[in-house]
């Protein structure tokens, strides 16, 4: 149902009918005493039905294993379990997919990923949305482990006909709280905190929204503001000539795998695969 988002759409996945899946809902809450899900579009689990999310999800997982474990295949629409992940926007622009696919070969799976900035992907795993996440928090969440990955490395950088109109004397105090800059979300820090570094209220500073990763990378190369852009996009446009660095110093973001702490064969692999990228790709 969570994950469907509707009834209607519950139902279609499930080859029942929406009253059918309604009734099953209502029986659970009745057995509960609780309400599990708010009647909304989409629909959305209560604080009980996010634990119950939770277990059902889990469930699933160690059926699949105890499954392949015996050497049996299943059959039918529950051959392919999904799996919910948490990631941020650079790590899947950069590096996350590759080894995603690279399972998908392997293993009867389907990948639902839900993208959200570093700093709040561990929020999901709390509530049971996701069965592991790509978070900036080294602290693991409850009933989760934790391990690091590594530190996405970031530079400052705009298009030179951008760094001629706003920064003709140099990349100053002064004129950075004039130069506009390009934000991902409302939620990406980034730009803010580098502009506290140097000494600048990053709130009056004019600035871009534009919230899809290859658009972001491609405002910058426009001209429409300045950013920080991480290493793996910046480097063909420094390279060629459309980028030019606004200095010589690099932000690293530091990431950490945080999964449900479950014995299981395929979150375990799925682990291996993310790390295994993460090595060659962060530092």
């Amino acid at each position: 149902m969570l994950d469907e988002g509707s009834f209607d759409a519950a139902a279609r996945r499930l080859l029942l009918t929406p009253s059918a899946v309604s009734q099953r809902i209502k029986t659970l809450e009745q057995q509960l005493g609780r309400i599990l899900l708010v009647r909304s579009k989409p629909v959305r689990a209560t604080e009980a039905g996010e634990a119950v999310a939770r277990f059902g999800r889990q469930i699933a997982l160690l059926e699949r294993d105890a499954i392949a474990g015996f050497g049996l295949s299943a059959e039918g629409a529950g051959a392919r379990i999904r799996i919910p992940l948490a990631v941020n926007a650079d790590s899947m622009a950069t590096w996350f997919l590759a080894p995603l696919a690279r399972l998908s070969g392997q293993y009867d799976v389907e990948f639902d990923l839900h993208r959200d900035d570093q700093n709040f992907t561990a929020r999901l795993l709390e509530s049971g949305t996701v069965m592991a996440a790509v978070t900036s928090e080294s602290e693991p969440v409850g009933g989760c482990r934790v391990e690091a990955l590594g530190a996405l490395r970031y530079v400052a950088a705009a298009s030179p006909g951008f760094v001629r109109r706003w920064f003709p004397d140099g990349v100053t105090a002064e004129a950075l709280t004039r130069a506009p800059f390009v934000d991902f979300d409302r939620r990406d820090v980034l730009q803010q905190d580098w502009l506290r570094e140097r000494g600048v209220d990053p709130w009056p500073v004019p600035r871009h929204h534009v919230p899809a990763s290859a658009d972001f990378s491609v405002a910058v190369e426009l001209g429409l503001g300045w950013a920080l852009l991480p290493v793996p996009h910046a480097e063909p446009g420094l390279a060629q000539g459309r980028l030019v660095r606004l200095d010589d110093a690099e932000l690293t973001s530091p990431l950490y795998w945080q999964q449900w702490n479950l014995r299981s064969e395929l979150l375990d692999a799925i682990a291996t695969e993310i790390r295994a990228e993460a090595g060659r790709v962060l530092r």
